[in-house]
């Protein structure tokens, strides 16, 4: 009997012994997590974080740019929230952007370090290097892209070549449903093919259309490969810097542009009326024969404030590409402490209805002033400061030739028995769910 409770009693004392560690264990590990995330005194208000996880579970993970301004709401214009393990602060207002990326940009020149990118770039290329390698890397981009046609007649003339392949892939559909996608992010991408490596690919070509839905598929579910490791040199002008350039410029170069293209067509199935302003605005000016060019551009301004609606609408980069702060910083009278990462808030700059008529509404004459196109400083889908996009007059030229090109010979509608909505697929860059569109030729 004895020994009988003497068994019990060492049973029942080894669970609670085991239960007294793993509390133990326990309380370390929040203790080490909330002295971790303990912030400095006027650090940006946000929503409570939860132990580890920080605020990542109370996130819209299909539409985190939309969740993200009820916050702004709530707390004010610069708000803070811990994505795991990383403090982040987010800008809403111009006034505060223009701040950050003027007086302060050199605190926020960096970019964050993430394990996806570190492994597949390894602090390498245009987009996520920083310092002295971005600095080179940038310079050399912009000189190359210069040499190779930016700016030049040479370059336009490929787009226009190329939006005449586009518009002759879109005839053999002869007006019956198709999905644009890969079509248009051939074209587009074929013009940094072009540049980088000296040769356009046809929309035929199933081994590179194959190479577009990876691409596609990777900016969606952040799939990665190794690399290896780069050669220890004292510059950035190496192989594998090379490598990652060009990836940044083929990345970049198709799938932003690409993407606001398919939300262009779109907007024009749904807006007939807005449609049909284009094309008498092209019929006026440019005829159904010439090919557009962008010496056009400026006796189109309700065809380029069409195109900038569509920009400021589709929001395809809505928090930015985020930045690292390197040093601590006040901005607004809150500290951004060293080494927490920095986004503008791009959605609630070109949604705020203080600066836009009908925020909610796609809407061209946001872009007009008694019929001239009007600049609006509210309008950053490039970012601003010395971390712009460098591709910006590219993608500005490409927007214009391919746009124009297909509603001078098409005319874009709905499927009889497919209902189009502005429903969007939250990715790199966020773009518009699958769907169909009928190009009718224009007689």
């Amino acid at each position: 009997m004895l020994a009988a409770v003497g068994s019990l009693v060492a049973a029942i004392w080894a669970v609670l012994h085991i239960r007294t560690l793993l509390m133990a264990v326990v309380t370390f590990l929040f203790l080490a997590d909330y002295l971790k995330r303990r912030h400095p005194k006027n650090f940006p208000p946000g929503p409570r974080r939860l132990p580890f996880v920080g605020n990542l579970l109370q996130q819209d993970m299909e539409k985190p740019h939309l969740a993200v301004q009820q916050l702004v709401k709530k707390y004010g214009n610069v708000i803070s929230l811990d994505l795991g393990s990383t403090s982040s602060v987010i800008v809403s207002s111009l006034p505060l952007i223009k701040e950050a990326f003027t007086h302060l940009e050199e605190n926020f020149m960096s970019r964050p370090k993430f394990p996806l990118q570190n492994l597949v770039f390894n602090e390498n290329g245009l987009i996520f290097s920083s310092g002295q390698t971005w600095k080179e890397q940038r310079r050399f981009a912009l000189m190359t892209l210069r040499n190779f046609g930016l700016g030049k007649k040479s370059l336009e003339q490929r787009m226009q070549e190329e939006a005449q392949h586009l518009v002759a892939i879109i005839k053999e559909e002869k007006g019956q449903p198709f999905d644009p996608h890969f079509k248009i992010n051939n074209a587009v991408s074929n013009i940094i093919c072009s540049i980088t490596f000296g040769e356009r690919f046809e929309y035929h070509d199933s081994q590179f259309q194959d190479l577009l839905r990876l691409l596609d598929k990777a900016m969606y579910l952040s799939s990665s490969k190794m690399t290896r490791h780069p050669d220890k040199t004292t510059t950035s002008f190496n192989e594998e810097n090379l490598i990652c350039s060009t990836l940044d410029l083929f990345l970049a170069g198709t799938e932003t542009t690409s993407t606001t293209l398919r939300w262009a067509l779109l907007y024009m199935a749904l807006y007939p009326e807005v449609q049909e302003k284009v094309q008498a605005e092209i019929d006026r000016v440019i005829g159904q024969e010439k090919q557009p060019s962008l010496t056009d551009r400026d006796s189109m301004p309700y065809t380029n404030a069409v195109i900038h609606e569509v920009q400021r609408m589709g929001n395809v980069v809505p928090l930015n590409v985020p930045r690292k702060v390197t040093v601590d910083t006040m901005l607004a009278g809150f500290h951004l402490p060293k080494g927490s990462m920095l986004h503008t808030n791009l959605t609630a700059l070109h949604m705020d209805p203080n600066e836009w008529a009908t925020p909610d509404v796609f809407n061209p004459e946001h872009f007009l002033e008694n019929g001239e196109f009007k600049k609006r400083e509210s309008f950053l889908p490039f970012s601003m400061g010395k971390r712009a996009c460098l591709g910006e007059q590219l993608a500005r030229s490409e927007l214009f030739i391919f746009f124009t090109a297909l509603v001078q010979k098409f005319t874009f509608k709905p499927p009889v028995n497919e209902k189009l909505s502005l429903k969007s697929r939250f990715s790199v860059p966020v773009s518009p769910v699958s769907h169909h569109l009928c190009a009718v030729p224009r007689l």
